[in-house]
């Protein structure tokens, strides 16, 4: 397809998408949407990965909408989904965008509640798997780090 007859912003899932990306990659700038889900997506949908989303059609674009709002029903595997045995629920579900960040929000709330080892450590704004602290998140402990000679001449 010419270049003139690109759409420069395609609407998929409520995101504006580059239409001068190919597909497969540009789905991936909807939040909850990685490279494997966009793979997944592209061949659910009967959609060659090498085409510019600017050149989908609406009916294709339709298509892609719908599967990544029930991946489940399209086939995806359950290792797929970003959100496996919910904890309200115990259902395996695929989430983007807002309710995405709004679960996230809610699972740390609740391990903060709770006093969890992974609650106490959002509240204390550290990290949560293992790194080191002593040269890395020191956002609230200031620059300052190592051993402070002693100052010249002493107290007079």
């Amino acid at each position: 397809m010419a270049n003139d007859k690109l759409k420069h912003i395609v609407r998929v899932a409520n995101t504006d998408l580059k239409g001068d990306k190919q597909i497969v990659y540009a789905l991936t700038k909807i939040k909850g949407v990685g490279n494997n889900f966009a793979n997944f997506v592209c061949c659910a949908a009967n959609i060659n990965k090498q085409k510019k989303a600017g050149a989908l059609n609406d009916s294709e674009v339709e298509m892609l909408n719908k599967v990544i709002a029930d991946p489940i029903s399209h086939g995806a595997p359950t290792w797929l989904l970003n959100r496996q045995k919910d904890y309200d629920t115990g259902e395996d579900k695929h989430l983007i965008l807002g309710k995405l960040t709004f679960q996230q929000e809610t699972d740390v709330k609740r391990m903060m509640k709770t006093k969890s080892y992974r609650g106490l450590r959002h509240h204390w704004k550290l990290p949560l798997r293992g790194q080191r602290t002593r040269s890395n998140f020191r956002k609230s402990k200031g620059k300052g780090l190592g051993v402070q000679r002693k100052k010249k001449g002493g107290k007079k």
